[in-house]
């Protein structure tokens, strides 16, 4: 894959954009993401993340939950459940884009997707305006 994606080694196994994280996109001590495993500035929850750490996980061959025997898990769905209704985004989608079209196509939809209408600036999946012009996202 080519490493000209903004969000490349950002998606999470559970299909988490860390891009899109507001702890990532944060200016002091920004989280590197779920795979960056020895990252100080990654929050204690996402550390002892249960899908992050799931052993099973380490069993699938493309590293995604999708992939998993126990896919969807309760964890994930419950994940995915409250990510449709707090910010309009879905893991399973992600997972489903992926699996299908593969990491490539799910990047270039992800930059277009979550980019400033207004200024083209990345967005946070956690704030309903944009970081740097604070234009608000409809």
């Amino acid at each position: 894959m080519s490493q000209d994606f903004k969000y490349a080694n950002l998606i999470a196994p559970c299909g988490m954009n860390c891009g899109l994280c507001i702890g990532h996109l944060r200016e002091k001590k920004p989280c590197g993401g779920c795979f960056k495993i020895d990252d100080e500035h990654k929050p204690k929850v996402c550390r002892s993340c249960i899908i992050v750490n799931c052993e099973l996980l380490a069993e699938t061959e493309s590293g995604f939950c999708y992939d998993c025997e126990k896919f969807p898990c309760a964890r994930l769905k419950n994940l995915d459940k409250r990510y449709r209704s707090k910010y309009g985004m879905s893991m399973l989608e992600n997972l489903a884009h992926i699996k299908m079209h593969g990491l490539e196509s799910f990047l270039k939809n992800e930059e277009e997707r979550w980019k400033c209408r207004e200024c083209g600036a990345g967005l946070s999946v956690h704030r309903d305006f944009c970081l740097s012009c604070k234009a608000e996202i409809h």
